[in-house]
């Protein structure tokens, strides 16, 4: 029996039976991060680590969707990696989800250096630019920059990929030039790019990248991902990435 703390719940992720708990109080997770673990590939026999974790949502729908060997969750508010490690309990999947409390900015000295096949991210989306009211709230932790920043996150996933190892982000589209002179510095080669849109006709609100570590200059622009195609209805390709 997995016990329950103030403000949690358990919600149906709609694969494999597998269900997860939130902190309605705290910080639930979104879209982007369902996104990212549709878009993310991890082959047979790869090992996966999901920087800035958070609920675990994306290690434990990565195990249910993909081939990968295992998946990491790195996370460093402990309630919260306290509470993704009740979900893999949840779940029985030990053997192959483990979350780990951790700052990203020493996730090379963690797993080591070349170690990883798979690193994924759904990061802290603001910069020092965009107001911050709490620094210390769970909430601002997730969104803002508190913790690390972008470039701590393109550094990190560098030095814990093997050569030829993928990362995988979705952030949003008006630090896209940012995203990718920073990942460049530390040669991770942008390879594809999704765009996603709130419906046709409408500027794109968050994007998904692939980038290979050491790989060459070469990208790839996929069709754009349009999320609704009525007020409250999402589109088919909404509706497959969840499970529905």
């Amino acid at each position: 029996m997995i016990e329950l703390r103030e403000h949690e719940r358990i919600d149906e992720l709609h694969r494999n039976g597998y269900r997860i708990i939130q902190n309605e109080a705290a910080f639930c997770f979104g879209m982007d991060a369902v996104l990212l673990s549709g878009f993310a590939v991890a082959k047979k026999g790869e090992r996966v680590v999901d920087f800035c974790t958070g609920t675990g949502i994306i290690p434990i729908l990565m195990e249910a969707k993909t081939e990968g060997l295992h998946f990491t969750g790195l996370e460093i508010q402990e309630p919260m990696a306290e509470m993704a490690g009740r979900s893999v309990l949840l779940n029985e999947l030990s053997g192959k989800v483990e979350i780990i409390c951790g700052d990203v900015c020493r996730a090379s000295e963690i797993f080591g250096k070349s170690t990883i096949d798979v690193v994924t991210c759904n990061p802290p989306y603001m910069n020092q630019n965009h107001g911050l009211k709490n620094p210390d709230e769970p909430k601002a932790i997730a969104r803002h920059e508190v913790c690390l920043t972008f470039d701590d996150v393109a550094r990190e996933a560098a030095a814990v990929l093997r050569p030829g190892g993928r990362f995988y982000l979705v952030h949003r589209p008006m630090r896209l030039v940012e995203l990718i002179e920073t990942m460049k510095r530390y040669k991770l080669e942008p390879k594809r790019m999704k765009f996603v849109h709130p419906y046709i006709g409408e500027e794109a609100n968050m994007v998904l990248i692939e980038a290979v570590y050491g790989g060459g200059a070469q990208m790839r622009i996929e069709k754009p991902l349009i999320v609704y195609e009525a007020p409250g209805k999402y589109t088919p390709e909404i509706y497959d990435i969840y499970g529905y």
